[in-house]
């Protein structure tokens, strides 16, 4: 028998979430075979088997937070498989009333079963207590009339203040109405965690501007073909936008930076982290040295991120260190958005879907695509100046690409 442990899941992270098992009891697995996935804060880690064999006893469920080092399992030889333990008897049913005292139990357990709904109404209405009337109907069954003398035999209680109204019935519900209670996953509670710490840290403020996506729509049709042919990969529209921002972030270096402490910390690299949409919620790759790579460098490497994020194969230092980020909603259908920051990043750069829209040129209304920019930030640390002057820049660069070439 061989245990199996929770590995290393990287720097500073000490547990995490069971989130499935992968392998049952009795299924034979292979050695380094993956038999359970791990949430952590930021990715999915698969548990590999450290041998070959046969799945054993599971020693955690799913939903249980497990410690590094921890077993989880055990995996036995290839030929002692074993089956999963049956499960306790479930306990004789018992008698209506069995939760309560011995005297409510022989109230409840035969009148009420044979009360009708009117009988039932008049109990409540009138507060006797059914176990201690002699019924005159069939068998011996209570009727709403011996329900009635009972109630006017009763010694009278004084008479109160002001007696309160009998609360309304509650409408019976239409229709089959279910509600499902599930665990928030433990990247969903970090996501929470930092979206709330970075409302509840920074004086968040958003500004709008919009960009004609005219020349970059007309360069990735023209080119979109040879790109795809030489590169491998296709050109898309975050290329640009992530040029565009990085020339944007030189020009103004405090929607580049980071407040820790008392201190302002500028980075002359552009490390630009891309919201990208995986199974278990929105993770957030980086960009390294984005300042360093060509449009296709940029077009590759947000491929990969996606391709791994619907695989749970993004790794844990992947996404950490990002300087500024870019989120596209657009490719949900989002016209407008306001965007929360990513601590301790100081802004964050909110794409949206592109629709047509009439628009002035040179005097003439014309129909052009149109996208709304929103770019959130840090109050504290960029002032509104600064932040008109960064989506002006994006603008700029966006509706005239060649800006791109010649960093202007």
């Amino acid at each position: 028998m061989t245990d199996v442990t929770v590995p290393v899941l990287g720097e500073s992270i000490t547990e995490a979430t069971l989130g499935e098992w992968l392998k049952q009891p009795g299924d034979p697995v292979k050695a380094d075979e993956p038999i359970a996935s791990l949430e952590t804060d930021k990715v999915s880690v698969e548990v590999p088997s450290p041998v070959a064999g046969v799945m054993g006893e599971q020693l955690v469920k799913v939903g249980d937070t497990v410690s590094v080092g921890g077993v989880i399992a055990i995996v036995g030889d290839a030929g002692s498989a074993t089956a999963p333990a049956s499960a306790p008897a479930a306990p004789p049913a018992t008698a209506m009333g069995e939760q309560t005292g011995a005297g409510e139990q022989i109230r409840e357990a035969a009148p009420a079963a044979a009360l009708s709904p009117s009988v039932r109404r008049a109990v409540l209405e009138h507060g006797v207590d059914p176990g201690t009337v002699q019924g005159t109907g069939k068998d011996g069954r209570l009727t709403k009339e011996d329900v009635v003398a009972a109630a006017s035999s009763k010694p009278v209680a004084a008479p109160a203040a002001a007696a309160a109204p009998a609360p309304a019935a509650a409408p019976a519900p239409k229709g089959d109405r279910r509600e499902e209670r599930v665990r928030m996953t433990r990247l969903r509670q970090t996501i929470a965690s930092r979206l709330k710490e970075a409302q509840n840290t920074a004086a968040l403020l958003t500004t709008f501007n919009d960009v004609d996506m005219t020349a970059v729509m007309e360069a990735r049709a023209k080119y979109k073909d040879l790109f795809e042919k030489k590169h491998g990969v296709r050109l898309g529209f975050m290329g640009f936008f992530v040029k565009a921002a990085v020339m944007a972030l030189k020009d103004i270096p405090s929607v580049n930076a980071s407040i820790e402490g008392d201190e302002i910390v500028y980075h002359d690299y552009a490390d630009i982290s891309v919201a990208v949409s995986a199974p278990q919620g929105l993770v957030v790759p980086v960009i390294r040295d984005a300042q360093d790579l060509t449009v296709a460098g940029i077009e590759k490497t947000i491929g990969d991120f996606g391709k791994r994020a619907k695989d749970g194969t993004l790794k844990m230092e992947e996404m950490k260190g990002g300087t500024f980020t870019i989120s596209n909603g657009g490719v949900f259908g989002s016209l407008m958005s306001t965007p929360i920051i990513n601590p301790p990043q100081s802004a964050v750069l909110g794409l949206h879907r592109i629709e047509d829209r009439p628009v002035v040129r040179d005097g003439q209304i014309v129909i052009r695509p149109m996208m709304y920019l929103a770019l959130s930030y840090d109050h504290r640390l960029v002032d509104g100046r600064e932040a008109v002057t960064f989506l002006v820049a994006l603008k700029n660069a966006i509706e005239d690409p060649t800006r791109l070439l010649i960093d202007l």
